[in-house]
């Protein structure tokens, strides 16, 4: 059952300072209520490293959560692709981090967006699995008892046939998009959602058939468990699991996007890097980290990093992404293959013995290359400091060039600009950029470093 809730402006959806001014932009926001009965699963057999599961109804309970959905308010804007999101819950309150990075791209390709309190502790007061600089940030029960005090999550088990549900619901008849043109429905969703995707992707996209593309943005190694009732996953409890690939024989396109924090860094993704296939697209993003700067801009204060935040431009790269997959969902070409970060080391020893290769700037060698790494007036790592805090570690950090090797690279302002300036239309060309980003990607150059 899907009902709307009151349109008073009393959404709770912690926000990120590069959403999009949606009214600006021509979109509206509703919220809706989601009720009716989920299923767990259960494996019915191995759940092997190549992600090919087997998995079957175990349980049925009883669910009551929230949608908060963002549409064109001219539906004659509508591009026909819904976007969904699974909301992430690692503060301890629903956050929707990739619209942060590409709410850009859903509003001037003119997407449905749906945010989906998929999960346990988006719901229910749960401890934090990431302390945000001490920032009291609450579930939905206890932020607004008389708003969401009605709600009712059965626990994790059902959280992945939660998010299917909702997601139909939402398209369906009666829905918020009710008489608009739906073409595609994309599953997105980052950090701890990714985890949740991959699960999904690998044992419950095959029973549901419920989205046509898949963006899996920095995921760890090990999948989410498959859960229990009435209480949250522990993902550190699972930290040291084993890799999971995604899936080799998919019907659907996945997108997996990757920064040197996953690959290499608190979420060591490293042991599930895996071939692209023709279902299958696998990109590292060489400078960023798993959160950055362009999310919460001069409230990193606020985290207590020894050094500053990472300044990287992965943001351009997901809107690349999510084009990129809208187009191949709706049998258009697949996107651009994209080397990856290159590592050094034994692995036999794990992530002690590995680290990046870089280049004489500081600078990881290989990946998706954007104009910070290939023009840098600053070192961009996904890595954080040794002995930093959980949050500090997700971060990343930017390191200062002292001022005369700046000077020996960039003889003027102008060398600099015309250095950062090529090597934007060199990623625009290589297809991880796109165009109509390339004014703001020219206005995020760090002119302020280089000034004789």
């Amino acid at each position: 059952m899907l009902e709307p809730m009151p349109d008073d402006g009393g959404t709770v959806l912690m926000g990120s300072l590069a959403d999009v001014d949606l009214a600006a932009a021509g979109y509206v926001q509703s919220e809706w209520r989601c009720s009716g009965t989920a299923e767990a699963y259960r494996a019915g057999g191995p759940l092997g490293a190549d992600g090919r599961w087997d998995l079957e109804v175990a349980d049925r309970a009883a669910f009551a959560t929230r949608a908060v959905v963002r549409l064109p308010a001219d539906p004659g804007r509508a591009s026909g692709t819904v976007v969904v999101e699974w909301l992430n819950v690692s503060s301890g309150a629903d956050a929707a981090p990739v619209f942060g990075f590409a709410g850009p791209e859903v509003v001037r390709a003119g997407h449905a967006w749906v945010g989906v309190s998929a999960q346990w502790a988006g719901v229910v007061s749960a401890p934090a699995l990431v302390d945000v600089g001490g920032v009291a940030l609450q579930a939905l029960q206890d932020a607004d008892p008389d708003r969401y005090g009605d709600l009712h999550h059965p626990g994790d088990a059902f959280c992945f046939d939660i998010f299917t549900r909702v997601a139909a619901a939402v398209v369906g008849e009666g829905g918020p998009l009710d008489r608009r043109r739906v073409d595609r429905v994309l599953a997105v969703g980052e950090s701890q959602s990714a985890y949740a995707l991959t699960t999904y992707v690998d044992g419950v996209l095959p029973l549901t058939d419920a989205f046509d593309g898949v963006l899996v943005h920095s995921r760890g190694g090990p999948p989410m468990p498959l859960g229990h009732r009435d209480r949250g996953v522990d993902l550190e409890a699972g930290r040291d699991d084993p890799a999971v690939r995604i899936r080799d024989d998919l019907d659907v396109p996945v997108l997996v996007l990757q920064t040197e924090t996953d690959v290499l860094g608190h979420l060591y993704s490293l042991p599930a890097r895996q071939p692209d296939t023709d279902r299958l697209r696998l990109w590292e993003v060489a400078g960023s980290a798993h959160a950055d700067r362009s999310l919460i801009g001069d409230l990193e204060g606020l985290l207590g990093c020894a050094d500053p935040v990472n300044r990287g431009q992965q943001r351009f790269v997901v809107r690349s992404a999510l084009r990129h997959l809208d187009s191949w969902a709706g049998g258009g070409p697949a996107p651009p293959v994209a080397e990856r970060l290159v590592v050094e080391g034994d692995p036999s020893g794990g992530r002690r013995g590995l680290s990046f290769a870089t280049d004489d700037r500081g600078i990881v060698r290989g990946g998706v290359r954007t104009p910070c790494v290939d023009a840098p007036v600053e070192v961009l790592s996904g890595l954080g400091a040794p002995g930093a805090s959980h949050v500090c570690l997700l971060f990343g950090r930017t390191l200062p060039v002292p001022t005369d090797e700046l000077r020996a690279r960039y003889p003027s302002p102008a060398a600099y600009l015309d250095a950062y300036a090529q090597a934007l239309d060199a990623a625009i060309e290589a297809g991880f950029v796109l165009p109509e980003d390339r004014d703001e990607v020219l206005a995020d150059a760090r002119t302020g470093l280089v000034t004789w």
